[in-house]
């Protein structure tokens, strides 16, 4: 490897670039052995040659680019910071990081210690202490299981059963670190300002960014979520929310209508000048924030690797990975696992009756000229996939401008069309839906033959993933990633195990559950058995703003 040398006071300097993979299923970049020492807290290996005393490797930081403006970086930190980037882009790194870890070593990790070597190649401007503490901090007794994720083979499909954390979905993963990650950049950054998380949600964001959120100092998070289109044990998790620094509004609209009202507030430059001047400014807790998607690359890393473990695959055996799939930040997850070296095949998108991304890879023009849907999987009820940007921004060759085009032609008519070159890098997708009979049937048939009961969101993609195998015939090993547990939707889910169910209250229905599942009442359902109701605010879609506003004593 070429390392380049520059005299400066006397010293001898190495300036050398990260190793990154070029491709889908690249061959993981690894140091070997080497005389040298280990610098920069292994963010990566060099032989360096012996004797040589006042060597020292510079390496640069990972930056992160907008999808709307190529001349617009930032270091990590940054990003995290600022949530949403300029013009409406959002933040994408500059290149995918290669493993820097075998999936042998991997393998014999636990997940904390997996987070850490998958986060800090894509935080690059954190220590390895700050990354370390903010791990430690979020994945800890807030589980209700020492591997964080657990993984259970039903019927022939590895369930990745992401809802052990404190609000009982896959968001935990993220929104458990988000709150350490944010306020470290925040120090990292000599921040003065109060943070207003801003945050659109469908259901489950909502509750997961309250509770990381709840009374840590120098935050104010605020939750808009559609009033009328939520389940009601993800409502009253909302509305029941503890912590001074907490505010939850229903909004008359549906969750396009959130996060477009949240998505304004970012870009509007008047309100982030007030915000400033009362010593505010805003962030995401949204999957917009690239904070909230790196923590969930770490899962597919770690689930690649526990399946390794177990001596359910060889190692560099190919996997399929099938994702419920509403805001296509989870998906772009597994994506972006993949460019980094793990070993998947098909990225299986699972959508249900909001069809807009089945539409959409099968043929290449994504159009939300629809009717919007209310669905038993109500935090797939979108029809604007925001981080389905990041994917358009890689596939038109990193340009920006192009992209932009594509987002201004989204945001005046409706839709846009990508070329064929585009499409063919999106190859190792695969799109599907699953109507509202054939989620509860999935549910159903699940239950009888194996007693494992799913949530909505999940048996949308059971049933998806029996549509692809039905289909192409493909008996690659496969992961489900199961996003719910099934107390948070439990009247959609008893009543499609028997129709009879419908006629008992919602916490009958949650003990009726825990019988039927021999798996006991997760305590996040516990505690809103009687919790009073603290947030009862409800405003137009076009009052968003001024509810923000209000909140924050502007005038």
């Amino acid at each position: 490897m070429c390392i380049s040398q520059e005299k400066e006071a006397g010293q001898l300097w190495y300036a050398a670039p990260f190793f990154f993979s070029s491709a889908a299923g690249s061959a993981q970049k690894r140091c070997g052995g080497g005389t040298g020492r280990l610098v920069e807290q292994k963010r990566l290996c060099y032989n360096v040659q012996k004797n040589m005393d006042k060597e020292r490797i510079i390496i640069m930081d990972l930056l992160y680019r907008s999808t709307r403006n190529n001349e617009e970086t930032a270091k990590a930190s940054e990003a995290i910071l600022r949530g949403l980037a300029g013009e409406g882009g959002l933040y994408v790194p500059e290149k995918i990081p290669a493993l820097d870890r075998s999936m042998e070593e991997l393998s014999r990790m636990n997940y904390q210690e997996v987070a850490y070597e998958v986060m800090k190649l894509f935080l690059t401007d954190f220590t390895e202490e700050e990354l370390k503490n903010c791990i430690d901090s979020a994945y800890d007794k807030k589980f209700d299981t020492p591997e964080i994720a657990r993984i259970v083979k039903k019927d022939g499909v590895y369930f990745l059963e992401l809802f052990h954390g404190a609000t009982i979905a896959f968001k935990d993963m993220a929104l458990s670190i988000l709150p350490y990650l944010l306020t470290t950049s925040a120090k990292k950054n000599n921040v003065k300002n109060e943070i207003v998380i801003l945050t659109a949600t469908s259901g489950d964001t909502g509750k997961a960014a309250l509770a990381g959120f709840a009374d840590v100092p120098g935050t104010k998070i605020i939750v808009f979520y559609p009033k009328h289109g939520v389940s009601p044990i993800q409502e009253k998790q909302m509305v029941t929310q503890r912590g001074a620094n907490t505010y939850v509004i229903g909004i008359e609209g549906n969750f396009d209508d959130a996060q477009t009202g949240v998505k304004k507030m970012f870009s509007d430059a008047a309100l982030a000048k007030e915000m400033a001047e009362a010593g505010y400014q805003f962030s995401s807790a949204n999957s917009i924030n690239i904070g909230r998607l790196v923590p969930q690359v770490v899962y597919y890393v770690y689930s690649y690797a526990k399946l390794l473990a177990k001596g359910e695959i060889r190692d560099g055996e190919k996997i399929n990975v099938v994702v419920p799939t509403g805001n296509f930040g989870n998906i772009l997850a597994a994506y972006y696992a993949k460019q980094m070296g793990v070993p998947i095949a098909k990225l299986i998108c699972a959508s249900n009756e909001n069809k807009v991304l089945f539409d959409f890879f099968r043929t290449g023009c994504y159009d939300k000229n629809r009717e919007f849907i209310l669905t038993s999987s109500p935090s797939m009820d979108i029809l604007i996939s925001s981080n389905l940007e990041r994917l358009i921004y890689q596939t038109a060759g990193r340009d920006a401008e192009k992209n932009s085009a594509y987002m201004k032609a989204l945001n005046e008519t409706g839709r846009y069309e990508i070329t064929d070159e585009m499409r063919e890098q999106m190859k190792d997708f695969y799109g599907n839906y699953a109507s509202e009979e054939e989620t509860a049937a999935a549910i159903r048939a699940m239950y009888e033959k194996t007693g494992y009961i799913m949530d909505t969101h999940t048996a949308v993609a059971e049933s998806v993933y029996e549509k692809y195998t039905a289909e192409t015939k493909d008996e690659t090993k496969t992961i489900i990633a199961s996003t719910a547990s099934p107390y948070k939707f439990t009247r959609s889910v008893m009543n499609a195990i028997d129709a009879s169910y419908d006629s008992q209250s919602d916490f009958a229905l949650v003990d009726e559950l825990a019988r039927l599942s021999g798996v006991p009442v997760p305590q996040a359902i516990e505690d809103i058995r009687s919790a009073p109701v603290l947030h009862d605010t409800v405003c137009e879609k076009e009052d968003m703003c001024k509810e923000v506003k209000r909140i924050l004593g502007i005038r």
